[in-house]
């Protein structure tokens, strides 16, 4: 008799035990979702911005040192107009100068691969390029170029170039052997060999240094125009600071993130498009284990 009661109350305490993480699980659900990629985030931007506008309005800050967020907004909305036109010269020269690195770094990254000559001659020159400060660089450029687009231009290209060209010699050097031999193999050349197997495989890797790259953009951008320009975001941002407007500031460095933000998911839209059931995470692509 008291075995049979036993019996029940261990598969009582068992069916409960099974019973209670049913609540976790449907966390980790959450956490594992998609939404919970947006949903997080947002929430610890509240939480910031909550923060920000306490701050602010409890009065221990001055204005002029930290505008509140609510007024920051209104003025991005206020000045739509002025910080539309702005945004122009400094897109153009974002994708331009984008598309010239990813133009110039991805047939070089194919020639290190299949090059070792080529490989220990530019290798140390792209280290030396990435080392020597940029902003050392722009004065340089407007010196030999003058003011306007090209300076820019060039400063988002040099900017880029780095992240790109190592993410996708990263990606063509982990392909694996045995997929390169079998299609040899079957007769296939070197470049039918790259484009059905380097080339497919190296996307994800590929597309980990556009998304870097095109961030770095904005950046490059924006210091071009500090350093000498007449139109753009940063020449906005450079007279506001110099009429101790911090409110424009504030407007600028929330226009120029909220640019950056959309060119970022523009790039991993594409890779969505481009790499169906995209690997992610940098270091599972560069360590080459499917």
């Amino acid at each position: 008799m008291s075995t049979a009661q036993d019996v029940r109350r261990t598969n009582a305490a068992g069916g409960a035990a099974v019973g209670k993480p049913k609540g976790r699980s449907a966390g980790r659900r959450f956490l594992e979702s998609r939404a919970a990629d947006w949903v997080l985030p947002l929430v610890l931007v509240a939480i910031v911005i909550g923060i920000w506008q306490a701050v602010c309005a409890s009065g221990g800050v001055e204005e002029y040192v930290l505008p509140a967020p609510g007024d920051v907004v209104v003025k991005m909305f206020g000045d739509l107009g002025m910080f539309a036109e702005q945004s122009v010269p400094t897109l153009v020269a974002i994708f331009v100068g984008f598309a010239l690195a990813v133009l110039v770094a991805l047939p070089i990254a194919v020639g290190m691969v299949y090059s070792d000559i080529v490989r220990r001659a530019v290798y140390p020159l792209l280290i030396i390029a990435q080392v020597v400060p940029k902003v050392a660089i722009a004065p340089l450029f407007i010196i030999w170029f003058g003011f306007g687009q090209l300076p820019k231009v060039l400063m988002v290209a040099l900017i880029c170039f780095f992240p790109v060209v190592i993410d996708a010699l990263v990606g063509f050097r982990a392909t694996r052997p045995e997929s390169l031999m079998l299609v040899r193999s079957m007769g296939a050349s070197r470049w039918q060999a790259f484009w059905k197997i380097r080339w497919p495989f190296a996307l994800p890797s590929i597309f980990a240094g556009l998304k870097v790259g095109i961030t770095l953009a904005v950046v490059g951008a924006v210091v071009a125009e500090f350093v000498g320009a007449d139109t753009g975001l940063g020449v906005v941002l450079i007279n506001a600071r110099g009429d101790m407007d911090s409110l424009t500031v504030f407007a600028s460095i929330a226009w120029l993130t909220v640019v950056g933000f959309v060119l970022f998911v523009i790039v991993e839209l594409l890779e969505r498009i481009l790499v169906p059931g995209k690997r992610g995470g940098r270091s599972h692509e560069a360590s080459g284990s499917l």
